[in-house]
């Protein structure tokens, strides 16, 4: 025997001498001589005698395997180790206590919200260890947590070391959309998990399943190594498994990044475990090392209490790491670790199962959900003396045990598919529950097996019942996952949630829901007979906006800027998404802080516009009041829109503005000053960049209309502060577009301003009509027209007429294609303007259909013309001769004696009166300062006599009047 083969030191001679005998022979055999095949038989069994021998008992486990479960639950009881080791990030230690308060399956979750040493793209990070009932890791822990003078040490690298290690690492894909809800759990974050065994050679988990005759690995491993190794003793359990983790270890391909990982992971371990021996003085006998199958066959330097290496931690990132319990599920798992769908559901029926056959009393934490009580005994059995016995040589030449068929399960199995297949739709009868039970064991008995799997009866069911279409929401093969175990979902108890989320169960108390339990529950909130649930409305508001879509859906009731329902539904599930309440607890300890947090990092992200921050604002309003942080995001937003070069977010910026500058002026006493500032600056900023957005061909007509409709609808306020309307029609007037389109909109904003006539605008679109060579063009002139009814809504009747001119004249070539323009155009970009259009178009158009055909357009209507009567006597005068009583009454009171005119006598008009009467004239004129007195009838001067001061004397009563009446208006 070479010497790299040689016994390991304190190997007594002939431990598994036999088995390298028989290896040796058998590669020698089968290669024709030594070559590489003898070298890894023979390594493997190395391996094997290495672990087999080492002082600190190891205990190699598959993840969420039953035979591990089992193994681990029984040696536990047998050993009772003082310390156990748990292959377990180390820094997740803290919340192995919590588990009690959970419901398995529940992850343990490391969350980073921000960087520090890492790439920033990586943000967020997140690792998550999921914990099953039917699991070894969970065995250890229950048994360390509830046994008196147990220490749990965690030993496996940390959070952050598993980024540190990994750079390769690329951004988490996102979760696929259409996966279940349940398989999506664990969202984007890295699973770790204990014992990873599967083959990383292609070529041997494709021969593996060729031979096996299985579909794919985790069926072969619960054919091969599940089933023979669940009722197997201590000793064989562990030499298989450490067989199978060399096997796979030595068969690995050369990818050099991941093999150091491996080992660096090795190192690590056993470097905290020999730390931690030294410093607590623990006897290795007394202690168990629970890892993974791959990581017992280590051959690093390290391994060992008495390894030789020396292994060099590195110190942690700067990054804030946060911990917490997440819900689980067994789908979620399979998601994760790429296990075929419905493989963890089985193990945990294959569990059950086991602790029934073998009668072996497995460890429940004390207290916890859907665990019995049971006191774990503390009566210790003395570990057997010296080095184990070979068992794998036996093990390995046994054959395998029948296990005979169980007519009674298969049948109960039968029955019970059929019956949920009726439940969901599916024409399945008595028939297919005796196909299912036959073609069960026909397939069996194809792949070389006495009795059926659940995977043979899975195949079995699909054949026999699934149809062409599915009718109901699950196929076949859900079906059967749910009747073997179903997807359970685990579930955070109150006490293991984090402070806000205790905080958000305890603020909706008053709804009276169970918002723990999964599902949709319907809360009625009637705010007006209950004031006390205005306080649950503000934080179920706040839960839309911070969590994921149908955690809090209204039904009835909204709230926008300045109101609020006075009733309300809602369809919460919270319960459902539990994982995303408890991620928002690792971001601060209030609802209010979170969203503070999250709408500055939004308003102060280095991408974001100036409508994004008025986004922020308008939410620091709704949600939180605004005051202080409405301010001083709002005055960011004014820095944001100074040193945006492009009009974007125009529309989007209109139309916050447009609500928060109406609810301002409804609801406070004075505009805040950042409004008037960004309005202000916002009219220079626009009028700026208006010429250069009607010739960039990149900027949208809907964006230039956008810009157009700030500077007409801030025009008011803006110009009370300050700004100067030639500014704007400057820009107007520099404005030269060459899209038909932009040109509609600028004729519009040229109208709008007084440049353009109506009428002028009105043979612009005729002439269009009449242009031969327009006409094709036509249709997007009045996609323009439609986009300025948001600047200029008084051109709405234009528009109308427009549109009717381009219906009763564009030829079909022109105007079938433009059709389905104009409608996604008025959907999509000029929603708020189409009921504008049909208002407008209602008031023009006649609202009968008869009416219709003898009915014509305003705008081919010819004027009507007005014909003015020559005047036959003066309208006035008329009436007095025919009533002239009234007429004399008046002139006695007065003091008129001439009488009435003669009927052909010229009736005194304008100056003829003053003449007539120049008293009243003559004090008019001494009061203003007159002197030129009254002129002669041929034009002469006036005379000498007619001064100011003689009119005065000669008039002094009027004169007196006149000053007074002044004196007192």
């Amino acid at each position: 025997m070479s010497a790299e083969h040689a016994v390991p030191s304190g190997t007594p001679e002939g431990a598994f001498d036999a088995l390298r005998g028989q290896l040796q022979q058998a590669a020698t055999e089968f290669a024709g001589g030594p070559d590489a095949l003898e070298g890894i038989l023979l390594g493997m069994v190395d391996d094997v005698d290495r672990a087999v021998r080492e002082p600190l008992e190891i205990f190699p486990v598959c993840h969420h395997s039953p035979a591990s479960a089992l193994a681990m639950a029984r040696r536990l009881r047998e050993k009772q180790p003082k310390v156990v080791y748990l292959e377990l990030c180390e820094d997740m230690a803290p919340l192995l206590t919590e588990l009690r308060n959970c419901r398995l399956p529940v992850a343990v979750q490391a969350f980073a919200g921000k960087t520090d040493g890492f790439p920033a793209e990586w943000a967020p990070l997140s690792v998550v260890a999921p914990i099953t009932e039917a699991s070894a890791e969970y065995q250890a822990i229950a048994y360390a947590l509830d046994t008196p003078g147990v220490e749990l040490v965690l030993v496996d690298r940390s959070a952050d070391h598993v980024y540190q290690w990994d750079t390769s690492r690329t951004p988490q894909e996102a979760a696929d959309d259409e996966a279940p809800e349940e398989a999506q759990l664990h969202g984007e974050a890295v699973g770790v998990e204990i014992g990873d065994l599967r083959p990383r050679f292609a070529e041997l988990e494709e021969h593996l399943l060729r031979h096996g005759r299985v579909r794919h690995w985790s069926e072969w491993w619960h054919q091969y190594v599940e089933v023979p190794l669940a009722g197997s003793d201590h000793d064989t359990y562990r030499q298989a498994m450490f067989l199978i983790g060399s096997l796979f270890r030595r068969l690995a391909p050369g990818d050099e990044g991941r093999v150091r990982v491996d080992e660096d992971r090795e190192r690590y371990m056993w470097t905290r475990m020999r730390e931690h021996l030294a410093a607590s003085g623990a006897d290795p006998a007394e202690c168990l090392y629970v890892c993974g199958a791959f990581h017992a066959a280590s051959r690093v330097a390290e391994f060992g209490v008495e390894g030789t290496g020396t292994f060099t931690i590195s110190p942690r990132t700067a990054t804030p790491w946060q911990y917490g319990l997440i819900p689980s599920s067994h789908a979620a798992v399979e998601a994760q670790f790429g296990l075929a769908a419905g493989s963890v559901s089985i193990a945990a029926t294959e569990w059950t199962k086991g602790l029934k056959r073998s009668r072996i009393r497995p460890y429940r934490l004390a207290g916890q959900k859907g665990a019995a009580k049971e006191a774990a005994s503390t009566k210790a059995v003395a570990p057997a003396p010296g080095p184990a016995p070979d068992r794998l040589t036996g093990f390995l030449q046994q054959a395998p045990a029948l296990d005979m068929l169980d007519e009674a399960e298969l049948l109960g199995w039968s029955v019970d598919i059929v019956r949920a297949a009726r439940r969901n739709g599916y024409l399945a009868s008595t028939a297919d529950a005796i196909a299912v039970f036959e073609t069960s064991i026909l397939l069996a008995g194809m792949r070389d097996r006495a009795k059926p799997t659940p995977y043979d009866f899975q195949d079995a069911a699909v054949t026999c019942i699934e149809k062409d279409a599915v009718p109901g929401r699950r196929d076949v093969r859900r079906l059967v996952e749910i009747m073997m175990g179903g997807d359970r979902i685990g579930q955070v108890g109150y006490d293991a949630l984090p402070p806000l989320a205790r905080d958000v169960h305890d603020r909706l108390a008053p709804l009276g829901l169970k918002l723990q339990q999964r599902g949709v529950q319907r809360a009625l909130l009637d705010i007006v007979s209950r004031p006390e649930l205005a306080a649950c409305s503000d934080v179920l508001w706040m839960l839309r906006r911070l969590l994921p879509q149908g955690a809090a859906r209204p039904i009835m009731g909204e709230r926008t800027l300045g109101e609020r329902s006075l009733q309300e539904s809602w369809d919460l599930a919270i319960g459902t998404h539990q994982r995303a309440l408890i991620e928002l607890g690792y971001e601060g300890v209030s609802l209010e802080q979170v969203l503070e947090q999250r709408l500055r990092r939004e308003a102060y992200a280095p991408q974001a516009t100036a409508a994004a921050v008025l986004a922020a604002v308008e939410d620091a309003t709704l949600y939180l009041g605004g005051g202080r942080l409405a301010d001083e995001l709002g005055t960011h937003a004014l820095k944001v829109l100074a040193t945006e070069r492009t009009v974007d977010g125009a529309p989007e910026v209109l139309r916050r503005v447009r609500r928060l500058l109406a609810y301002y002026r409804t609801h406070e006493p004075v505009l805040p000053p950042w409004i008037e500032s960004f309005a202000k600056t916002g009219y220079a900023h626009y009028c700026t960049l208006l010429p250069t957005a009607f010739r960039d061909e990149d900027a949208t007509v809907g964006q230039v209309a956008a810009m157009l409709g700030f500077l007409f609808g801030m025009e008011t306020l803006a110009l009370s502060l300050g700004c100067d309307r030639a500014q704007l029609e400057l820009a107007v007037a520099q404005s030269h577009p060459e899209d038909p389109a932009k040109t509609a909109l600028l004729w519009a904003a040229q109208v709008q301003l007084g440049t353009l006539s109506r009428a002028e605008l009105r043979a612009r679109c005729a002439q269009l009509l009449d242009n031969p060579l327009v006409v094709p063009a036509y249709p997007r002139y009045l996609s323009g027209f439609v986009h300025a009814l948001e600047p200029v809504p008084s051109l709405a009747d234009v528009v109308v007429e427009a549109v009717s001119n381009a219906f009763g004249r564009l030829p079909d070539a022109v105007l079938l294609p433009w059709l389905p323009l104009l409608i996604t155009t008025l959907r999509s970009q000029a929603g708020e303007l189409a009921p504008l259009l049909i208002r407008e178009a209602a008031r023009i158009f006649p609202a009968r259909l008869a009416a219709l055909d003898a009915w014509t357009p305003p705008w081919l209507a010819e004027a009507p013309t007005v014909v003015r009567p020559e005047p036959r006597a003066p309208r006035g005068v008329a009436l007095l001769p025919a009533h002239p009583a009234t007429c004399d009454a008046l002139a006695e009171l007065l003091g008129c004696e001439e009488g009435w005119a003669a009927p052909d006598a010229p009736v005194a008009r304008g100056a003829a009166l003053l003449a007539a009467h120049p008293a009243t004239c003559d004090a008019v004129a001494g009061l203003l300062g007159c002197e030129d007195g009254w002129a002669e009838p041929d034009g002469t001067a006036p005379p000498a006599s007619a001064s100011a001061s003689a009119l005065t004397d000669r008039h002094p009563a009027t004169a007196t009047a006149w000053e007074s009446l002044l004196a007192h208006t």
